[in-house]
């Protein structure tokens, strides 16, 4: 164990002996590492699961009180899973509500510069947050998601996964799996396709999800017309159902064009 002679660590911590921890770094209660965390310098932690061969970049700040007036104080926490890079001042709020609540974050994220997710949301593996992205409260990013610079998200957006969402862009409705968007409002601009093709997707998954794209787009009938059209003619397709089931379960709507949302339809 590395621990430099000006880092501040509470008594309950608990720190493996194949971690390193940089000067001015401050641990305080409820701290559980991992093996081989590394915390550059200057971080500060609270009340957080730090998950293996995770590295914390100085003045990232995680685990801290939730930016939510109703919290009163709860045992509440931030779990970070393993091998995720938090760059400088990324901050990961712990969650709100009852004793137990948690802001969870998956394997392989990467949190770039100045981002932040808020309380109670679901980070899911290998997301990407670019410099200052910006989640608000209950959001839930999939798996491979990639926000762009200064993008920012209301409260209980849902994005789906292997998403990318254009650089200074804003959403207060749902993103879904597989999609481009771009924009305030952020709307859909196909799936994608070089996103997928370097996640290894098949070329016949990718050209099924460009094709449902195209037939959601198209907008000929209702959205609920078009999701059974997709359930007929893609129900062997793992992916198109889970775009169809995402449009089914989305509670805040999903921006289709920047005049017409699925939020106006029956679903």
């Amino acid at each position: 164990m590395t621990i430099h002679q000006t880092a501040i660590i509470a008594s309950d911590a608990v720190i493996p002996s194949s971690c390193e921890i940089g000067p001015g770094v401050v641990i305080g209660n409820g701290v559980k590492l991992g093996e081989n965390v590394k915390i550059v310098a200057n971080a500060y932690l609270e009340y957080c699961d730090i998950g293996n061969d995770t590295i914390i970049y100085p003045f990232a700040s995680l685990g801290t009180a939730p930016q939510d007036l109703s919290y009163k104080g709860q045992k509440t926490r931030v779990e970070i899973g393993n091998n995720c890079i938090i760059k400088e001042y990324v901050t990961i709020n712990r969650a709100a509500g009852e004793d137990g609540a948690v802001t969870k974050v998956g394997n392989k994220c990467l949190f770039m510069a100045s981002s932040h997710v808020a309380h109670n949301c679901t980070v899911d593996d290998e997301a990407i947050f670019a410099n200052l992205a910006t989640i608000g409260g209950h959001c839930q990013v999939g798996k491979g998601a990639f926000l762009g610079g200064m993008s920012v998200y209301h409260q209980n957006v849902r994005i789906g996964e292997y998403a990318i969402i254009s650089g200074f862009s804003a959403a207060r409705m749902d993103i879904p799996p597989f999609a481009k968007a771009d924009g305030r409002p952020a709307i859909l601009h196909g799936p994608n396709v070089i996103g997928l093709k370097r996640r290894g997707f098949t070329p016949e998954e990718r050209k099924n999800i460009r094709e449902a794209y195209k037939i959601i787009q198209a907008r000929k009938t209702t959205v609920t017309e078009v999701l059974k059209e997709l359930e007929e003619k893609y129900s062997s397709d793992k992916n198109v159902m889970r775009l169809v089931e995402f449009f089914r379960t989305s509670k805040r709507g999903i921006y289709l064009s920047r005049c017409n949302d699925l939020a106006d339809e029956e679903v």
